[in-house]
């Protein structure tokens, strides 16, 4: 029985020595809500502005200005308004009650802001918390154990500045190209934790596995026990070490070495956690964790940025943090879907502008994979150095052991404390590379430039040395301008040179901000904040896609498919750290659906898995599609490539019928009637199939039409010779069989004009005109008011518009845009844009408040302009317009940013392909009009589809 005894005594002494050993975490009561969707009302007053004067309630966290108080702020504002303008120095005043729970008995308990705008004194019954934070973006602590009341109520006042007392903050923060806002915008939170406690960590993970930490430590009393353990995301641990902490240590040092770690990189974003246990005698242990990622990152002056021994040229973007109705204040649904839209345009980095983050946004950016700048505040000026040393710590704690962050920038254009560069690494165990986001030539830190908005030839200059060049914005995206304009070129400048790094475009979003004093409106302070790839909610502009494909990491020039196609693609892998043979690939070939078809897209006739070849990153090598014998007998082909993830990389598609192939079957119809022809004293008069025109003898132009199963149509005054000079110097009625027209002959840049009516209703128009020089466009226009205008179908690509420098990220099928009369930057943010330039096109069917009409061209490569728009606003629409409502092109002109803008002019700076086009010589186009829908076509066997045959490997 004894032995039997002793053994219960001894599992009884272990229970109990674990229940001594039962690990401590830090608690968390939130005294405000978690973010701007889950808020909790304090007592609030405002000292100016709305509601000035009196108490109410606030949500918190949130801006004063989207709760209806105060008055709203540009911080460009003193701009605007002169130099005696004086900003709205409202301040907040904050009152909320809370109790404790008494279980913090003994506990050391803080206060924490996460963020709060901008000067913000705190008090806590009564008594001042600590000395007032100034800077608006940073979290913040007090200690507040010896203040508040246990078992009792609490009262929490806080005083909140929108400007701050301290003039530096304003300058860096404040006197800046956005919105400036007001109030406490990040959660508040009480913090407690036993005596013996870890303050924070600092990790430098290493990709051969070498795990280092700095431990913070506050109030070791006795001999203690650190024990770090890495564990993978299974919960593994890979690796483990034990480090004594002496009574009074207010630092330990760890390193673990983990065997074969996954590496961290924005391709392959593997983690990994580090569990931090304090382990005592007489207390219990207390534990944290942090998660991290083990990589290297090096900056080699001369050559570039490695990570992970691997060269990497960033592909990003600037993004403020945003929502436009409740501002700065946001939440990790937004951070999640701001990241993923980020991944989605192939890019791979970005640049955290012009302030940090809230944390969670950079816990999506670790666990999905981008490559981060964290960006100290500071615009155009830079913080005082007493301050400034303040928030460099308080940002570089917070956001240390991210490894997604691989670059500290210490302020943006100008804003920038050079005494505060050797403040990072004393915080920043793995003593990442500081740089200075600029925009001024010769200011280059630490082996890389960084200038901002260079041109395509100042870039060629800039990758000739001596330093690395990463501009950390350019291709300023105002309206419809830059962002994808001109990116093809200057990414190959830098993909393709030594010191090119890559950049940053700006900016992400649109910052429009809705008006809680104009009934909601969305106001982007006009020119100054529409700069976005994306509209304010998010809505996808045409850069998107465009940049989607540019920056594909599955590089194919191939534009269209060579006589001699046998399914053979040239491909290039610009991943950095992962082969193709870990992507997937799959082949389309579809059929087009007809003009009169109820529903536009496409009918998949077969779909097929392809195997992906084994090519190294940066290698090039050969996709083989293994197409089936009768390919050729579809209409287009379509590859689609899936990274290892199962994410889209990218389509492309090609065309495999020509349009003279497409327009034979659109064209024949089933009724037809006798031509007739008659003219008068000003008109020739064309008639068959209940279609009638009439084209004006002095002219040659189409001046009046009618359908005799719908109305009479407004389309007319065509084709009007877009930028040319001529003469008419004859007219020819003709009969071509069962067909008759008119010929008109002209001097000068336009040379024929020849309209022929078939006997099914079709009006053929073949123009021929010849034009010597640059033009930034070429073709005809006709007239047609757009108010009539209800829909547009057409084949070619889309459904998205295009620049002569901004061709990419449109797919080839059948679209349909409902009309609408949306401008990039400006709302209302309806995206694709009815109106714009839209490319490659066969035929486009015009749906009207007049009835539908047709026009089918046999020749490629056309363009159609529809109506009146622009890309950028400024004291003109830019790019200027063609004449006319309607215009059949051979050439679009190329569209330049803000800062290069001129008349078709500017956007030549940002690469060949913003150029204008090069004619010298003649141009021959032959269009087909269908004027209403033909009766029956519906049921005509001509457009029925063949039934969809589905085939996968």
């Amino acid at each position: 029985m004894v032995p039997l005894l002793q053994r219960i005594l001894t599992v009884l002494l272990i229970l109990s020595t674990w229940g001594a050993y039962t690990q401590e975490r830090k608690e968390i009561q939130y005294l405000s809500g978690t973010d701007n969707e889950n808020t909790v009302d304090w007592d609030f007053w405002v000292t100016g502005g709305r509601k000035a004067g009196a108490w109410g309630k606030i949500a918190v966290p949130s801006h004063w200005e989207q709760q209806g108080y105060g008055a709203y702020n540009y911080g460009r504002d003193y701009v605007t308004y002169g130099k005696n303008f004086q900003f709205h120095d409202e301040k907040g005043l904050y009152r909320y009650n809370f109790q404790i729970p008494d279980a913090w008995q003994g506990k050391k308990i803080s206060l924490v802001f996460e963020g709060s705008m901008t000067d913000t004194e705190v008090k806590i019954n009564g008594q001042l918390a600590g000395e007032k934070h100034q800077g608006a973006f940073y979290r913040f602590k007090y200690d507040v154990t010896d203040k508040v009341r246990i078992g009792q109520d609490n009262v929490l006042e806080a005083t909140v500045a929108k400007m701050s007392d301290d003039k530096t903050v304003n300058n860096a923060e404040r006197l800046a190209d956005y919105w400036i806002l007001g109030g406490i915008f990040r959660p508040v939170y009480l913090e407690a934790t036993p005596v013996t406690h870890i303050t924070g960590t600092a990790i430098d993970a290493k990709a051969d596995g070498t795990f280092k930490s700095l431990v913070y430590l506050e109030g070791v009393h006795t001999h203690t026990s650190l024990r770090v353990d890495i564990q993978d995301t299974g919960g593994r641990v890979v690796g483990s070490t034990t480090v004594n902490v002496h009574r009074g240590d207010s630092v330990a040092r760890v390193q673990v070495q983990v065997k074969s770690p996954k590496q961290w990189t924005a391709e392959t974003p593997h983690l990994y956690h580090a569990v931090y246990t304090l382990e005592t005698k007489k207390e219990k242990g207390y534990q944290t964790e942090e998660r991290f990622g083990f990589r290297t990152v090096e900056v080699r002056p001369g050559d570039g940025i490695y990570v992970n021994g691997v060269k990497v040229k960033m592909k990003g973007v600037n993004r403020h943090v945003w929502w436009p109705e409740t501002g700065r204040s946001v939440n990790k649904q937004v951070d999640l879907h701001d990241v993923k839209l980020i991944k989605q345009m192939n890019m791979n980095a970005v640049r955290c502008s012009h302030y940090p983050p809230d944390k969670s946004f950079l816990d999506y950016c670790d666990s999905l994979g981008l490559y981060v700048l964290d960006e100290l505040a500071g615009w155009q000026k830079a913080y005082g150095t007493p301050v400034g040393k303040k928030l460099v710590k308080e940002m570089v704690t917070r956001d240390v052991n991210h490894p997604s962050i691989i670059l500290w920038s210490n302020g943006n254009e100008g804003g920038h404390n050079k005494e505060l560069v050797d403040e990072y690494r004393k915080y920043d165990l793995s003593a990442r590379t500081v740089i200075h986001a600029h925009h001024r030539p010769g200011n280059a830190i630490n082996g890389i430039d960084c200038n901002h908005y260079e041109d395509y030839y100042s870039t060629q200059k800039i990758l000739e040395g001596p330093h690395i060049y990463m501009p950390t914005e350019f291709l300023h995206a105002q309206d419809d301008g830059g962002a994808a304009a001109g990116l093809a070129d200057i990414w190959e400048l830098h993909w393709n040179s030594k010191l090119g790094a890559g950049g940053f475009i700006w900016d992400f979003a649109d910052e429009g901000i809705v008006r809680t004093d104009f009934n909601g409106v969305i106001d982007v302070n006009k020119v100054n904040a529409p700069d976005g790839i994306l509209g304010p909610h998010r809505e996808k502009e045409g850069s998107f896609f465009a940049i989607r494909e540019i920056y594909s990491p599955i590089h194919i020039k191939m534009k269209e498919l060579p006589p001699d196609f046998v399914g053979k693609i040239a491909v290039e892998n610009r991943f950095h750290h992962t082969n193709l043979k870990d992507c997937h690939f799959v082949f389309k070939l579809v059929n087009f659906r007809k003009p009169y078809d109820d529903q536009s897209g496409i009918d998949t006739i077969w779909t097929a898995n392809t195997p992906s070849p084994s090519i190294a990153p940066t290698e090039k090598g050969v996709l083989d599609l293994q197409l089936p014998a009768t390919w050729r007998n579809m209409d287009a082909l379509w590859l689609t490539a899936i990274d290892p993830h199962g994410e889209e990389i990218y389509t492309w598609s090609w065309r495999v019928k020509s349009n003279a192939q497409i327009a034979e079957e659109v064209l024949p119809l089933k009724t037809a009637t006798e031509v007739t022809f008659q003219e008068d004293s000003t008109n020739y008069v064309l008639a068959a199939n209940g279609i009638t025109v009439s084209v004006a003898k002095q002219t040659g132009l189409l001046v009046d039409l009618t359908n005799a199963y719908s109305m009479k149509l407004a389309f007319n005054n065509g084709p009007v010779l877009i930028d040319g000079e001529y003469s008419l110097t004859g007219a020819k009625p003709f009969v071509d069989g069962n067909r008759q027209g008119i010929e008109f002959t002209y001097t000068g840049d336009l040379k024929s004009i020849r309209w022929t009516m078939h006997p099914d209703g079709w009006l053929q128009l073949d123009y021929h005109y010849q034009k010597s020089g640059s033009f930034p466009y070429a073709g005809v226009s006709f007239n047609y008011p757009e108010n009539y205008i209800i829909s547009a179908k057409w084949l070619g690509n889309g459904p998205y518009r295009v620049w002569k420098n901004r061709l990419h990220g449109v797919t080839l099928n059948t679209w349909e845009n409902m009309y609408n009369d949306a401008k990039a930057g400006i709302g209302p943010w309806t995206f694709p844009e009815f109106k714009g330039y839209f490319s490659d096109i066969s035929w486009m069917q015009f749906n009207t408040t007049q009835g539908k009409f047709l026009v089918v061209t046999e020749q490629d490569s056309m363009y159609v302009r529809l109506f009146d728009f622009y890309g950028i606003s400024g004291p003109k629409g830019y790019p200027q317009l063609p004449q006319g409502d309607i215009s059949f092109l051979d050439a679009i002109p190329p569209i330049g940013t803000k800062l290069a803008m001129g008349i078709n002019s500017r956007a030549s700076v940002n690469g060949p392909a913003g150029e204008l086009t090069v004619i010298d010589k003649s141009v021959s186009r032959t269009l087909y009009f269908y004027f209403g829908l033909p009766k029956g076509e519906k049921e005509n066997t001509q457009f029925v589809m063949p039934k969809v045959n589905i085939l996968t490997d």
